[in-house]
């Protein structure tokens, strides 16, 4: 609870900073916060996640406070970079830190390394304060756009054919980092709806996932042996994260669609949109496997939801599914 206290001080010196070191040192304090935290679990696959993680995390911070000061003492010499340069060589640090393609390949074997709720923390918390920073640094929309395209197509082709939950849920985080960079080039209002979004979905997942310590896809097959009802809100709740309609995640993806087209960005849109529908593939053929495709009795059995939130869940998840509707009718009675 200290760390994890911390862990969100650090985000807010981030975000309230008027400087580009008070933000770097939040950054810092973030970071050292999350490793004790990712650490919790003392076994191989966590020890080498979370040093994977801090060599990253502190390669994107050298890389950022080297540009930072070398551009304090450039302008000292009263010359002052290109905006363009500024931008592109602040924001990439930062990309790296949020795991954006292309630069995401610490991303999933970070994840296969980490327990379900620090897996949440890494794809929603800790994306926070670097997508604020990105969004101060925006002046080349051609290299924003490149990133968008690459978050966009490797998060869709890259969870294509995974058969371990925690890298379907990372390409499917990639994925959503080109729709919240897209939301950033579109105002910090529609990042934060869809981030907001985004994060309520991701946790109802995590909160179904978690308890009953499954990884892989073939485990869910045998979830109707002890609780059918929460394996319909799983895979439904996972229909929503890929933003099928009349589901909650189709509301930031449609809200962004409209805006774009609107702004004449027809050709990015489309690209995301494409590429996206490979991501609802995946996730149909999961469902489809795991519904239709019969399974005999193991000599195993999965325990899904033996705890006291299955009220909670059940409530969130009923949310993420009916989303779509519960706003339309309140639009409509308004």
């Amino acid at each position: 609870m200290l760390f994890f206290t911390t862990l969100i001080s650090g985000m807010m010196i981030t975000l309230s900073s008027n400087s580009w070191l008070g933000a770097w040192m939040g950054l810092e304090i973030n970071l050292l916060s999350f490793i004790p935290i990712m650490s919790s679990n003392e076994n191989i696959y966590t020890s080498e996640a979370s040093l994977k993680y801090f060599l990253i995390q502190a390669l994107a911070s050298s890389v950022l406070l080297f540009f930072l000061i070398s551009k304090v003492m450039i302008e000292n010499m009263f010359f002052v970079f290109n905006s363009t340069v500024t931008s592109i060589v602040l924001t990439t640090p930062l990309l790296l830190k949020s795991g954006a393609a292309p630069l995401h390949w610490w991303f999933p074997s970070v994840m296969e390394g980490l327990s379900w709720i620090n897996c949440f923390v890494l794809m929603t918390i800790q994306k926070i304060a670097p997508l604020v920073l990105i969004s101060l640094t925006l002046n080349s929309n051609f290299f924003m756009t490149i990133t968008i395209m690459s978050s966009v197509m490797i998060g869709s082709i890259g969870g294509y054919n995974q058969t371990s939950i925690r890298k379907i849920l990372t390409y499917s985080s990639i994925n959503h980092m080109g729709w919240m960079l897209s939301a950033l080039l579109l105002g910090e209002n529609f990042w934060l709806l869809y981030f907001t979004m985004y994060s309520f979905m991701t946790l109802v997942i995590i909160l179904i996932i978690s308890p009953s310590q499954i990884s892989f896809i073939n485990q869910t097959f045998l979830l109707n042996n002890d609780n059918p009802s929460m394996k319909l809100l799983l895979f439904t709740s996972l229909l929503s994260l890929g933003g099928l309609p009349p589901f909650l995640g189709f509301i930031p993806k449609w809200i962004i669609i409209q805006t774009m087209t609107t702004n004449n960005m027809i050709f990015l849109i489309t690209f995301m949109v494409l590429f996206s529908l490979i991501t609802l593939y995946y996730y149909l053929r999961i469902t489809y496997s795991s519904f239709l495709i019969l399974h005999s009795e193991p000599s195993w059995n999965i325990k899904i939801f033996n705890n006291n939130m299955y009220p909670l869940t059940l409530l969130m998840s009923s949310i993420s599914v009916t989303g779509l509707t519960l706003v339309t009718i309140i639009i409509s009675l308004y």
